[in-house]
């Protein structure tokens, strides 16, 4: 993403695990995980949107992860349809949390982002963690494929985030925003929709990257 971001590698169920890894310059306020979109359709840690996410939370004050899942890049395995890739993620967090425990406290903030596929698994860690009683901070699903994954349940029975945010674009050629709108009615979750943009947020990212910013940075 920049000429700082360090390409490392942990151990995975499946072999390693590939990652990405910024820090914001000064201080960090706690650690976000971003997770990127499906890997048998292009999905990489690099995809703009993912990037565009880690971007975000790097502005506001975030040790910023982003994992290539199983499959991609130098991470090993094979696709497993999220369930792997949700331990992956799961991994990936609990591992920085232990390494960077003197950087970032013993209960550091925690923000879960994903596009796409990766917004199915940042909600699915999500509501594993909120069983857990360690409900992340805030949550940011973005494009999120609700066609082809059953997201978990936003509030029941607790919310998954004390700060959600869903953002889709309103021409979204993949996952269409009726179907969005559909699934997020019932939950009584608004939506923020990126006027004209398609899937991938093409001339978008920009206004992306200020909206996550603005939506959670005022609870940061």
């Amino acid at each position: 993403m920049n000429r700082q971001t360090l390409r490392t590698t942990i151990a995975g169920a499946a072999g390693a695990i590939e990652l990405a890894l910024d820090r914001p310059q000064g201080p960090a306020r706690g650690l976000a995980l971003v997770a990127h979109p499906h890997p048998l359709h292009g999905g990489t840690l690099d995809n703009k949107v993912a990037q565009t996410l880690a971007r975000a939370w790097v502005q506001l004050g975030f040790v910023v992860l982003r994992p290539n899942f199983r499959g991609v890049g130098a991470s090993g395995g094979q696709f497993d349809g999220g369930r792997g890739e949700t331990d992956d993620l799961q991994q990936v967090l609990e591992h920085h949390l232990q390494v960077l425990r003197a950087e970032l406290g013993d209960a550091p903030q925690l923000a879960l982002a994903g596009f796409s596929f990766g917004a199915y698994v940042a909600a699915a860690l999500a509501a594993r963690l909120r069983d857990a009683g360690r409900a992340p901070r805030h949550l940011t699903l973005v494009g999120p494929a609700v066609v082809n994954f059953a997201l978990p349940p936003l509030r029941e029975p607790q919310a998954l985030a004390e700060r959600l945010l869903v953002v889709h674009g309103e021409a979204d050629e993949v996952v269409p925003l009726g179907a969005v709108l559909d699934w997020a009615r019932p939950q009584q979750q608004p939506v923020l929709v990126a006027p004209g943009s398609g899937h991938f947020f093409h001339g978008m990212l920009t206004p992306l990257k200020d909206w996550v910013c603005a939506w959670h940075g005022s609870a940061a």
